[in-house]
């Protein structure tokens, strides 16, 4: 039996994808339910997973786009069905026999390689060639963490671990008379949002406001809440409080819920608004609120919760990144800035970011006091929100923050 592997539909707004990494060589034998390829779009990454065993053939490599729908490779059951399907596609399959030469003696069933790969060296189970290789690098296989089906050492395992001997025993290189460290190709997840970035600016006039709001109200709006958890069954945070509060903001302020789309200024009905969630050193991703503005702070609380879990698990589905009309930022507790000056998220004109809550002294009242102070950094499409409309919203989104019972009335 033969089974295509198809680029899957994922989201009605998601038409192509980039093929990141295949977890598999050609004719490697990949496992029934493992991920066989990874694959993505610039908001989120997607598995792909076997829904047959069989050796695998490539026909669309990595690093290339594909449409949804198209066929990039195949799983065979047995090497007749596999060399078959090669010589349907002789073109792909010249490079695929080179790699095929190197990785021959790994083309093993499950079955012989428990058999053969339990035989010797206290029992770790490990492909014949992945031996060889091991032996002939000097390398220690029970220093080896295998990653193949039922924690088999594979030639992959064994090339990770020689490349790692080999960094620690090479003196480091020298780039303009600098040494360095570690050199990585810029790719996946990282490549995706430079990209984005690079694309946002050089398209655009972005301007970027700053100031500060005085969130008392909104603390102790917060702390009422909290102690209500209980009985309204979530947990209430400040990004839920201000997604509330930005949505009504674009509602009493339309022109700023736009995108500039091929000379057309587009001002959207939807209000959907995007929360940037940090992922380490790999980056950010952008779930989306959709219609915050009809949305209750409850049903937003639970929104945002949902797409924060999914997004830390990975498992965003492409419609859940897409389709927002404005952006809220963030910056974490422990961060030392203040102020920031946010990228728009094309091709929304405006994002808002916003700074960790402290103690600050400020002047009110013509008195000195102590006032819980957030920053903010309001970053906008200077071609289709003029400097006046930036600070018709600003002001909605401080009347809101001081005096949150006005809300009531949206």
């Amino acid at each position: 039996m033969i089974h295509k592997i198809v680029i899957p539909h994922v989201g009605v707004n998601v038409t192509e994808f980039r093929l990141v990494e295949w977890k598999g060589k050609e004719r490697e034998w990949i496992e029934k339910g493992s991920t066989v390829l990874l694959i993505e779009t610039e908001k989120t990454q997607w598995e792909v997973e076997a829904e047959i065993s069989g050796y695998l053939h490539i026909l669309v490599e990595a690093e290339k786009k594909a449409e949804v729908g198209k066929v990039v490779g195949s799983l065979a059951e047995t090497k007749e069905e596999l060399e078959a399907v090669q010589k349907a596609s002789p073109k792909e399959a010249v490079s695929a026999r080179v790699a095929g030469q190197e990785s021959a003696l790994e083309e093993l069933s499950p079955a012989d390689v428990t058999s053969q790969g339990t035989k010797r060296k206290k029992g770790i189970r490990i492909t014949p060639v992945a031996r060889k290789m091991a032996e002939e690098h000097m390398i220690d296989i029970t220093q080896i963490k295998g990653t193949g089906p039922g924690g088999r050492i594979s030639k992959r395992d064994v090339e990770a671990a020689i490349e790692a001997k080999e960094t620690a025993e090479t003196p480091p290189a020298l780039y303009h008379g600098r040494r360095i460290k570690s050199t990585e190709p810029l790719k996946g997840m990282r490549q995706a949002i430079a990209e984005h970035m690079y694309r946002s600016l050089s398209s655009s006039a972005q301007m970027t406001v700053m100031g500060e709001l005085d969130v008392g109200e909104i603390v102790r709006l917060r702390e009422k809440l909290l102690r209500q958890e209980k009985s309204i069954g979530v947990r209430i945070g400040y990004v839920d409080i201000m997604v509330f509060i930005i949505a009504r903001a674009l509602k009493a302020n339309p022109s700023i819920n736009c995108s500039l789309i091929d000379n057309e200024i587009k001002v959207w009905e939807d209000i959907n608004i995007g929360v940037a969630v940090a992922l380490g050193e790999e980056g950010l991703i952008v779930p989306v609120v959709k219609s915050a503005d009809k949305k209750s702070l409850i049903d937003i609380s639970q929104t945002v919760s949902m797409l924060n879990q999914k997004a830390k698990a990975g498992t965003l589905l492409p419609d859940e990144v897409t389709g927002g009309t404005f952006t809220l930022s963030t910056v974490g507790r422990q961060a030392e800035s203040r102020f920031q000056t946010p990228i728009l998220n094309q091709p929304e004109a405006a994002i808002l970011g916003v700074g960790a809550i402290a103690d600050r002294a400020v002047v009110k009242d013509g008195q000195i006091v102590i006032r819980p102070i957030m920053p903010y950094s309001f970053t906008f499409d200077h071609r289709v929100i003029n400097g006046f409309g930036a600070e018709q919203f600003m002001k909605k989104i401080r009347e809101f923050v001081e005096t949150p019972d006005i809300l009531l009335l949206y």
